[in-house]
């Protein structure tokens, strides 16, 4: 079961279906999904995201193979502003997007310490890694920012087409070292 987790400004709640309406408003914006996997489909579709969450990240959640949050700030609970997700996938665990009217305030710095702090040491992986486009310079930046490194370079397939791509990780004890 997937907790509710707390930062200084915000609030990740376990994703449900419940939230599909916000996502569907926030989440089609090329600004936010150029740099996405190509699962995503583009145009996004009149109902992508119901059902993305009913048919993938739900059912996901109930296998323990996936944890999906959406991102609320404090001050605002019911307002979802972006989400972040933890997956069991060889090279890619976390993901994220954040709605365009948050980006730049270190919001998903937050998330993603939260995020991390539990796939370490409640789920007790050894390691976390997450791929980024070359040219996504925002998502590099959080990563560098929460002690991340490079492991390996390749090319992948983006919504906004084929880039270089950098795999990034870092270990628990890495994490750990960090945080005392």
């Amino acid at each position: 079961m997937t907790p509710t987790l707390e930062t200084r400004r915000l609030i990740l709640r376990p994703l449900e279906l419940a939230d599909a309406e916000q996502v569907q408003a926030l989440f089609p914006r090329w600004e936010i999904v150029r740099y996405l996997a190509k699962v995503v489909p583009w145009p996004y579709p009149e109902g992508g995201a119901l059902a993305y969450i009913r048919d993938q990240a739900l059912p996901a959640m109930e296998r323990g193979e996936e944890w999906h949050w959406s991102l609320r700030l404090k001050g605002a609970p019911d307002q979802l502003i972006g989400c972040i997700s933890l997956m069991r996938h060889e090279n890619h665990n976390r993901g994220f997007w954040l709605g365009l009217p948050w980006q730049g305030k270190g919001l998903m710095s937050e998330a993603v310490e939260a995020v991390t702090g539990y796939w370490f040491n409640e789920l007790g992986f050894a390691a976390l890694r997450a791929p980024k486009a070359v040219a996504n310079a925002a998502s590099r930046r959080i990563s560098e920012k929460s002690g991340m490194r490079v492991v390996a370079v390749e090319e992948r397939e983006y919504v906004g087409g084929r880039f270089p791509s950098e795999i990034w990780e870092i270990t628990a004890e890495k994490w750990r070292q960090r945080r005392s």
